[in-house]
């Protein structure tokens, strides 16, 4: 990309979309388009094809996508793959009518097999069953790397789908029923501080594995691909490093400051019991993460205080 290239980042108002707006910024991109979703629908075909043909982007970073932990996951289903596929969809296709020279599409580890070996090579892609609390969301984005990958074999497009862990960071979802975990529980830990309450209640056992990625991380590594990346494999992008989901919670405890007690709820879903990617592929690239855990937790609770404690 060139400094005055044009560059689409769908999903701007997003944690991965407004990072990458700001990285992009920084190292000096000045022709960026954006769309909320109020002004551009995605899941909206015509409309969809409309803003490309009047636009014309030149690279497109496609990291809009509906979101959510477990509970939204399992509650609504159908949404997750249906407004999924359609955003897939409708922007590969434009994308490719009005010429787009690469775009990139971000997935999830959710993606892989629920107990495929550990740490998760690329390769281990559908070798095993899905994870059945996000197995719609899974089979969106599963579609989405087949669809890239199918658009580059056929046409010979430059659409490069990438894996990132589980993300966390500035701009995250603050939501108890559709947040994913570590907004979620500083919502709990956060009130529970607040109200004084002796304990707080966690879903699951706490005993699964899981690698958490700074957003920002992220971001420079979308950049880097799209500058320099030209396969049809799929990449992983993780930190290379795991927690417990109870050590977590600790974290997030300690940095709230809260003195009470987490209380874990067997009774509820775990999910997957451990995922980590092995992220040699793009660690061969030159592109290491930065942000350390514990920094990363600070920074997205400042933000949570900032901009969010005080609306709950």
């Amino acid at each position: 990309m060139e400094t005055a290239s044009k560059i689409y980042v769908a999903g701007h108002t997003g944690m991965v979309g407004s990072s990458l707006i700001r990285r992009l910024k920084n190292l000096g991109y000045h022709n960026i388009v954006a769309r909320t979703h109020k002004e551009l629908d995605l899941t909206d075909q015509a409309a969809t094809e409309q803003f490309f043909r009047k636009e014309k982007p030149e690279y497109v970073f496609l990291a809009a996508a509906k979101v959510g932990g477990i509970y939204a996951n399992s509650t609504f289903p159908a949404d997750f793959i249906m407004e999924n596929m359609q955003i897939e969809c409708n922007v590969l296709k434009s994308a490719f009518a009005n010429h787009v020279k690469k775009l990139l599409l971000p997935g999830s580890s959710c993606i892989y097999p629920k107990l495929c070996p550990q740490p998760i090579k690329e390769e281990y892609l559908l070798t095993g069953e899905l994870e059945p609390t996000n197995e719609p969301f899974a089979l969106a984005k599963l579609s989405g790397i087949k669809m890239c990958q199918a658009y580059n074999r056929q046409y010979g497009t430059k659409f490069i789908p990438v894996m990132p862990a589980s993300l966390y960071g500035v701009q995250d979802r603050f939501d108890l029923n559709n947040s994913h975990v570590i907004p979620a529980m500083f919502i709990k830990i956060h009130l529970a501080k607040l109200e004084q309450r002796p304990a707080v209640d966690l879903w699951g056992t706490g005993k699964p594995l899981r690698e958490f990625l700074y957003v920002d991380d992220l971001a420079d590594a979308l950049i880097e691909l799209m500058n320099n990346y030209e396969g049809n494999d799929f990449i992983n992008i993780g930190s290379g490093s795991e927690i417990s989901i109870y050590d977590l919670a600790e974290l997030i405890r300690k940095t709230v400051g809260y003195s009470g007690k987490i209380v874990f709820d067997p009774s509820k879903p775990d999910g997957t019991p451990r995922r980590v990617l092995d992220n040699t592929k793009i660690l061969n690239t030159g592109w290491k993460p930065k942000v350390r855990m514990e920094d990363g937790i600070q920074r997205e609770y400042e933000y949570f205080l900032n901009h969010i404690a005080g609306s709950l």
